[in-house]
C-alpha cells in the first residue's frame, strides 16, 4: 500500500495501466487505472486509495467512474496495515469503532491511526466511510432498490447519513446520482437481487468453480453450468447467494436474501470466495521466473486462491477431511448437515436444503452416528468450542503464525489441517507442505530431481498459497485433486 505522493511516472498518462489513482491537481478529479484522460504529469498526484483521494479533496472522474472498478488490495504494506484495511474494508468498523478494532489487533487506537495516516492516507472511519458510499453508487445505477433500502444496504444508519456521504463524495444526492446512471447499468434481475463484482486482471473461473464443486458440501453448496450456489443465514433468517460468471472485468451475484441491511458484507464476503480482491501482479512477479511455477502460471495467468464464505464451515470440512478422500470427506460432511444443519425448503430446484451448523450449534452436539473416528468427533467439538468462546479468531485480525498456532493447540488438529484453512481464508503464504497431492505434484514440476521440496517451497515465500493452488491443479481436472 503506498499514501498519497507526486507522481513519479513522469511522461505517462493516466491511462497506462500504472497502480493506484492518479489526481489531477488543476481539476480536482481522480481517476483510476485505465481512463483515457492525458494530463500533464507534473499536474499528476497519485493515491493508494480512493478514498485518500477523497479525503484530499479531489471528487471522481464522470468518465471512468473509480468506484465502479476493483480496488486490488496489496501486501506491500506493513502486515498491519494490511490486515487492518482488509477488516476496515470487510466491514469491521460497521461492528465496531476504531478503539475496539485497534484493541483486536493488538495495537493502540493511536498507533492504528497512525499507521493509516501513513500508509493508507486517509483515517479507518473514512475508509470505511468511503467503501461504503462507493458501494451505495453503485447500488444507484445497478439496481431498483428504494434510497431507504440501499441506506441500510450500505451499512448507514439513516439516509441523511447516506445523504451526507453523497454529498461528500460525489458532490450530488441520491436521488440525483441515479438521475444519472447509463441505460447499460442496470442490471436485469431473474429472481433475487443481481449486482456486478467487478476485478482486476484475468480470472479463471472455470477452474475455480470445478475445485468447488469436488468439495462442495452436499445440501449447503452446489455447483452447476459454472455458477456456484450456497445457502446462507443473515440474522437466523436463511438466504441463497449464486455466482455466476459476467464478462471480463465481473463476476455476477444474484443473491436471494430476507432483508437488505447487511447486503454490503454479503458482497464482501462473495468477493472472497472467487479470491477477487487479490492483486494478481504482485505473486505473478515474484513467481514467474520460478522453474516449478512459472510455467503454470502463464498457463493458467487467472487462477487464484479459492476462497471460502465461512471460515468455520470450512474448518470442520477440513477436520472431517483428515486422512480420507474428497468423495468420503463430502459424505461425512452431508451426514452432519443432515443430522444438525437447519433444514431450508423449497430450494431442491437449486441443490440445496440446509443451511451449515452454528459453532454454537456444534459445539455441545452429539456427533456419534456419523461415522466420524473418536479423535475427529472430538477435534470438531473442540473447534466449534473455540470458536464459540473466541478463543480461535478466524476473523483475519490475526497473522499466520498466530492463526496456525491456535488451531494446532486442538487436539485432533495438525499443520496441514490449519495451513489448508488458513490458505482459504486467504493468508497468501499459508502451505499445507504435508499435503500428499500437493507433494506429488512437486515431485512432478521441481527442475532438478535432488532439490529438497523443502527448499522448492520456500522460494515461494510470501506466495506459497498461490504456488499450491497451481500445483494442485497442474496436471489434472480439480475434481480429481485431493485437498
Amino acid at each position: 500500500m503506498s499514501g498519497s505522493g507526486r507522481s513519479r511516472d513522469a511522461g505517462r498518462a493516466i491511462g497506462e495501466q500504472v497502480s493506484g489513482y492518479a489526481a489531477v491537481v488543476t481539476t480536482g478529479i481522480y481517476c483510476r487505472p485505465g481512463c483515457g484522460a492525458s494530463p500533464r504529469p507534473a499536474n499528476v498526484t497519485r493515491f493508494g486509495f480512493a478514498a485518500a483521494a477523497e479525503a484530499a479533496g479531489y471528487r471522481a472522474c464522470l468518465r471512468c467512474r473509480p468506484y465502479r472498478a476493483a480496488q486490488p488490495l496489496t501486501w506491500s504494506g506493513p502486515e498491519l496495515a494490511c490486515r487492518a484495511v482488509r477488516l476496515v474494508l470487510g466491514g469491521a468498523l460497521d461492528r465496531r469503532t476504531e478503539d475496539e478494532l485497534a484493541a483486536r489487533l493488538g495495537v493502540s487506537a493511536r498507533h492504528l491511526r497512525r499507521l493509516f495516516a501513513a500508509h493508507v492516507g486517509v483515517t479507518p472511519d473514512g475508509l470505511a466511510r468511503s467503501a461504503r458510499t462507493h458501494f451505495a453508487r453503485r447500488l444507484l445505477d445497478d439496481t431498483d432498490l428504494t434510497v431507504l433500502e440501499i441506506a441500510y444496504a450500505a451499512g448507514f444508519g439513516s439516509v441523511r447519513q447516506l445523504n451526507r456521504a453523497c454529498q461528500e463524495v460525489f458532490r450530488a444526492p441520491p436521488r440525483a446520482l441515479r438521475a444519472r446512471r447509463r441505460k447499460t447499468d442496470r442490471l436485469a434481475a431473474d429472481g433475487g437481487l443481481t449486482l456486478r463484482l467487478p476485478f482486476a486482471g484475468p480470472l479463471d473461473w472455470e477452474a475455480m468453480t470445478s475445485y468447488f464443486a469436488a468439495r462442495a458440501i452436499p445440501g449447503v453448496e452446489h455447483v452447476s453450468e459454472r455458477t456456484y450456489r450456497r445457502t446462507l443465514a443473515l440474522g437466523g433468517h436463511p438466504g441463497v447467494l449464486e455466482l455466476l460468471p459476467g464478462d471480463d472485468e465481473h463476476l455476477i451475484l444474484r443473491a436471494h436474501l430476507p432483508h437488505w441491511e447487511e447486503l454490503t458484507h454479503v458482497v464482501d464476503r462473495s468477493r472472497r470466495i472467487a479470491g477477487l480482491d487479490l492483486d494478481l501482479d504482485e505473486p505473478t512477479s515474484h513467481l514467474r521466473d520460478d522453474p516449478a511455477i512459472g510455467p503454470l502460471l502463464e498457463q493458467r495467468p487467472g487462477l487464484r486462491v479459492p476462497g471460502t464464505w465461512d471460515p468455520f464451515e470450512t474448518g470442520v470440512r477440513a477436520i472431517v477431511g483428515q486422512n480420507v478422500s474428497v468423495a468420503a470427506a463430502n459424505t461425512l460432511a452431508a451426514r452432519l448437515v443432515q443430522k444438525l444443519g437447519t433444514p431450508v425448503p423449497g430450494l431442491t430446484q437449486l441443490g440445496l436444503s440446509h443451511l451449515f451448523p452454528s459453532p454454537a450449534a456444534l459445539a455441545d452436539a452429539d456427533l456419534t452416528g456419523l461415522g466420524l473416528t473418536r479423535s475427529r468427533a472430538g477435534a470438531v467439538s473442540a473447534f466449534a468450542q473455540s470458536v464459540r468462546d473466541d478463543t480461535i479468531r478466524l476473523d483475519g485480525s490475526i497473522g499466520l503464525e498466530q492463526l496456525v498456532d491456535s488451531l494446532t493447540s486442538l487436539d485432533g488438529v495438525g499443520p496441514w489441517t490449519a495451513n489448508y484453512l488458513a490458505l482459504r481464508m486467504g493468508e497468501r503464504d499459508a502451505f499445507p507442505a504435508a499435503d500428499p497431492g500437493l507433494r506429488q505434484a512437486l515431485e512432478r514440476h521441481r527442475s532438478r530431481p535432488d532439490e529438497a521440496l523443502s527448499g522448492l517451497a520456500e522460494r515461494w515465500r510470501p506466495w506459497r498459497a498461490l504456488a499450491a493452488t497451481h500445483l494442485w491443479l497442474a496436471d489434472s481436472p480439480p475434481a480429481a485433486r485431493a485437498a
